[in-house]
């Protein structure tokens, strides 16, 4: 390799960890003569790839950058006034320095582990704190993927409480107010089909509900900019047995009357004008906030308080029942992940702004869009908005005109027929109002223009009825950190409470926590990519189009499928979204009575809930001994259920870790049987480049980004779940309601056939969660094919090697034919129960002690650890979390042998915070230095714990999932 090939292969080795000399030793550990030994004997020969990878070589960083410059300046950044649930705002500087771009906050794992997570865990109460106060509502969730999403949840959530027996549902009808967004009528109508909701859209002062409504959902303002007074109709629907969700705007709800103090039942929406970028549709948080009656039914998570075995304040995830999947087929949502990156962002825009500041920026958006209704009136144009917080509507004889004016001066507004909506936000200037007002003025015949701007905040254009008057955001919380040397302390302080990648590894099997390089990242954060409203016209974003083509192109030759649609937000909307994709095909095929579908007992427990969703009924199959799937179980259902079988859902390589001999049978199998195949793409960090989901003989996969291509998790969220399918499943991928150029792109991406044949969408924005598609085309580009390959290669690699050291401590479950494991693998900590009385939580504590994060616990099988290593850490931190878990077993095995107390000892009262090791008192069989210190590397790096053992029963029993009172925080008075 010459010196310029060196350079542009150069990001492949910073994203790899070991090199040449590490990669020997590893190899010698294993017993293997070389990489490519290890992977013939871990991947079957009969699904493996026989040809490379047709994607373009590698990019170095730098090659990259200046090169996705260029593609950015084809974007046309416009003054957006589109408004319908995506507004510009000003990022705070030091929210986007210290949040948005700060790897201490976008590589956090999912606050599984609260003890080391109690900083993200404090920012999510507060941003369910904020969602409460603004809404009137109690009991808040930590956020869902987007509003269309948030809407359908409760949709879904009503439906269930009316309708306990699916097979016989009394309730059916879900009524529609016509003038809430359309993204979200259509996300309510892909919902609503499966399941048997029948959907009724009318006008709400116009309709008469009876006992067959089990549930309403209005918008407020409406998607016009319209505001109402819906107490009378929630009155109604109350008096009907039915319920209500308002779709509303956290800014809005500044100045309106809360959704709560109009009686609604759940208040929904998006918070992403709460600092935000609109990134082309993504990624945003939703918020979802309900009456206490259904604490046990919100989908999604919920922060909450409880305490430590201190005793002292600690924060965890309540009511875990709230990861619906965990009920697997019983569940009534697959809600498995948050957007948690982006809660947080919205949660310290409040903390920052406070109260008095939010007011403030929703009397300015407010001022100047009646000041533009003013104006525009003089000029001629009126505007159909008796009441109205930031949108104006007016009716022209010919809109066109002013659309192309508009467009000369590079602004977008709002049109639908004879009809022209105009929303001011956050970013709005004075001097913008004026450009508007030239461009109306150019179309009613005057370059002469003038606008008066009363300072007054004095709002008549919102009712007195529905001003609100209550407080909100008292929490003292939202009213101290205003200054940015305040602010920056309090986020830093979050910050080190919390282990993320810039820590240490995180081992987490299924997860693949794998390096999120800079240099995918840094683009997110361009004005190009994230200031651009995602129904803009095509021609606006021709930057986006190169991306987003090349990027479904790429994953479609991964996975050795046919066609991408990169719209689903997350890997159980994909997962969703693939079984859509099924249903739509049986039913073109006059086989809509194929609901049935297979699932391995050992699959993610979205998988069965994510069927339940598409209105098909699960049958499980079992797993041998070996971990496998029982071919000879999966081969008597099948034709057993050949009449009405849909498919089949399996994750490959197996959800243990394992390269199954039999996946090619298994999927002749339902094949022959007249199913489909939907391979969970979970662990294709596996695969690529390797084998395929088309090769083993899938027919649609799903790809979790956030694993395999290097998207951040983010604490707990954002993440992308495109799908790809093969030819036969092409045309029935989501299409979107609201998109101008959508049909032209998928036509030229070859994903359209008939527009009746498209299914509907399945995310609020056409591309999901579009800007953070960038960190994975960064991914592939800067790798080029050999890279990604590579990436799969070492990942098998790193998993071998530390299944090779510890499987000499600890019992391995399951392996391929030739003892190697993919590219993760479980470890049985069972034995330790009967010989210590050591459970697998008291490995997850003490790992903490050690610096780690604990791998996947007690999934798929209880009482285990699953751990991945992925390929971006290097051996001295395998050896290291190696070391650890080596360290653990003899503290275990010491307690087994009567060499330490059985109950007072470093697992059982793991993990030890700072406060509890520096205490006078110590009182414990063992030192503090085998606590705090108990190998020599902990020394030079410690990472202390916040809070010792949460105790989750303690606050499920009291439930509390906002920021308490002041009163709370007193400490007990110390008796002389």
């Amino acid at each position: 390799m010459n010196l310029f090939e060196q350079q542009a292969n150069e990001f492949t080795g910073r994203h790899i960890g070991p090199g040449e000399r590490e990669t020997s030793g590893m190899l010698s550990t294993i017993g293997v003569g070389s990489l490519d030994e290890l992977i013939d004997r871990t991947i079957p020969a009969s699904i493996r790839s026989k040809k490379p990878l047709n994607i373009p070589g590698p990019l170095s960083e730098h090659q990259y950058l200046n090169s996705l410059r260029q593609v950015a300046a084809l974007n046309k950044v416009y003054k957006s006034y589109i408004g319908q649930g995506y507004y510009d705002t000003i990022v705070p500087s030091v929210i986007l320095r210290n949040v948005f771009e700060n790897p201490g906050w976008y590589t956090q794992y999912t606050p599984y582990q609260a003890e080391i997570s109690q900083g993200r865990l404090e920012s999510l109460l507060n941003f369910q704190t904020m969602v409460s106060d603004l809404t009137g509502l109690p009991l808040a969730n930590a956020s869902l993927l987007d509003e269309g999403t948030a809407a359908a949840e409760a949709m879904t959530m009503f439906f269930n409480l009316k309708n306990k027996d699916h097979d016989h549902i009394t309730t059916p009808k879900f009524f529609v107010d016509s003038n809430i967004f359309d993204q979200t009528r259509d996300l309510l109508l892909t919902r609503a089909q499966p399941i048997g909701i029948q959907l009724v859209t009318g006008d709400f002062r116009e309709v008469s509900l009876d006992d067959s409504y089990f549930g309403a959902i209005v918008q407020y303002p409406g998607s016009d900019g319209a505001i109402h007074d819906y107490r009378s109709f929630i009155a109604q629907a109350h008096g009907a047995g039915a319920y209500v969700v308002m779709a509303t705007d956290l800014l809005a709800l500044t100045l309106l009357t809360p959704p709560g103090e109009l009686g609604a039942d759940v208040a929904i929406g998006s918070s992403q004008r709460f600092g935000v970028p609109m990134g082309f549709g993504g990624p945003h948080a939703a918020f979802f906030t309900a009456k206490d009656d259904f604490k046990r039914s919100i989908p999604g998570r919920i922060i909450g308080v409880s305490i430590d075995a201190q005793g002292n304040r600690a924060l965890r995830m309540a009511l875990q029942t709230r990861e619906q999947h965990i009920k697997r087929e019983k569940a009534t949502s697959n809600i498995c992940t948050a957007q948690a990156l982006l809660a947080n962002m919205a949660a310290m825009y409040a903390v920052y702004h406070g109260p008095e500041g939010l007011t403030h920026i929703a009397k300015r958006v407010s001022l100047l869009a009646r000041t533009l209704a003013a104006e525009l009136e003089q000029l001629g144009y009126t505007n159909l908005n008796e009441s109205y917080f930031d949108t104006i509507r007016l009716k022209v004889k010919d809109s066109s005109g002013i659309r192309a004016a508009a467009t000369t001066h590079g602004m977008n507004f709002h049109y639908s027929g004879p009809y022209i909506g105009i929303t001011i936000d956050e970013t709005t200037s004075q001097e913008d109002i004026v450009n508007i007002l030239f461009v109306f003025g150019q179309a009613a015949g005057t370059d002469l223009v003038t606008a008066t701007f009363d300072e007054d905040d004095t709002l008549s254009n919102i009712p007195s009825p529905l001003t609100r008057t209550s407080e909100f955001l008292t929490h003292p919380v939202f009213n101290t950190h205003h200054s940015e040397t305040k602010m920056m302390r309090y986020l830093r302080s979050l910050e080190i409470k919390d282990l993320s990648l810039n820590t240490s590894m995180i081992s987490l099997g299924s997860c693949t926590m794998k390096l999120n390089a800079a240099t995918e990242l840094i683009p997110v954060s361009w004005p190009e990519f994230g200031g651009l409203h995602p129904f803009a016209p095509a021609d606006q974003w021709k930057g986006y189009r190169q991306i987003l083509t090349e990027l479904e192109n790429w994953l479609s030759e991964i996975t050795g499928f046919a066609a991408t649609s990169l719209q689903p937000n997350s890997g159980a909307q994909g997962e969703y979204a693939g079984l859509l994709t099924i249903r739509a095909y049986h039913t073109a095929h006059g086989d809509s009575h194929r609901d049935v579908m297979l699932i391995p007992i050992s699959a993610h427990g979205t998988n069965p809930a994510s069927a339940v969703m598409a209105g098909m009924k699960v049958v499980v199959v079992r797993s041998d001994e070996d971990g496998h799937i029982d071919t000879d179980e999966l081969k008597e259902k099948a034709a057993q259920y050949k009449d009405q079988l849909a498919g089949l859902m399996v994750t490959y390589p197996s959800t243990h870790g394992v390269f199954e001999e039999s996946i090619p049978d298994i999927c002749r199998t339902i094949h022959e049987n007249g199913g489909l195949v939907y391979m969970d793409g979970a662990n294709m960090n596996a695969q690529v480049g390797l084998t395929s989901p088309g090769l083993i003989g899938a027919d649609v996969c799903h790809l979790n980004l956030h694993k395999t291509f290097a998207i951040p998790h983010g604490g707990g969220g954002p993440g992308m779940g495109p799908i790809c399918v093969n030819e036969k499943l092409r045309p029935f991928l989501p299409s979107h309601v609201n998109m101008p150029g959508l049909e032209s792109f998928a036509s030229a991406n070859g994903h359209s056939a008939t527009a009746d044949l498209r299914g509907h969408a399945v995310s609020a924005a056409p591309f999901g969660s579009a800007s953070i598609l960038l960190i994975s085309y960064a991914y592939i580009k800067m790798l080029g094919a050999d890279g990604v390959t590579r990436a799969t290669r070492y990942a098998i690699l790193n998993a071998n090697y530390m299944k090779a050291r510890l499987e000499k401590h600890f019992s391995v479950l399951y392996s391929g034919v030739n003892g190697t494991c993919a590219h993760e693998f479980i470890i049985d900590l069972r034995p330790f129960k009967a010989s210590a009385g050591i459970e697998a939580e008291d490995v997850a504590k003490r790992l903490m002690d050690y610096g780690f994060h604990a791998p996947t616990l007690s999934f798929p099988v209880p009482g285990t650890i699953m751990i991945e290593p992925t390929e971006s850490e290097d051996k001295a931190e395998l050896d290291r979390f190696c070391d650890a878990l080596i360290s653990i077993y003899e503290e275990i095995r010491a307690i087994g042998e009567g060499r330490a107390d059985k109950t007072d000892n470093a697992l059982k009262n793991a993990p030890h915070t700072q406060h509890v090791i520096c205490a006078d008192d110590w009182k414990h069989a063992y030192s503090r230095n085998q606590a705090a210190f108990p190998l020599p590397y902990v020394k030079e790096n410690k990472f202390w714990p916040s809070v010792a053992r949460v105790n989750n029963t303690f606050g499920d029993r009291n439930l509390i999932c906002t920021c308490e009172p002041v009163s709370s925080y007193a400490e007990e008075p110390v008796a002389n």
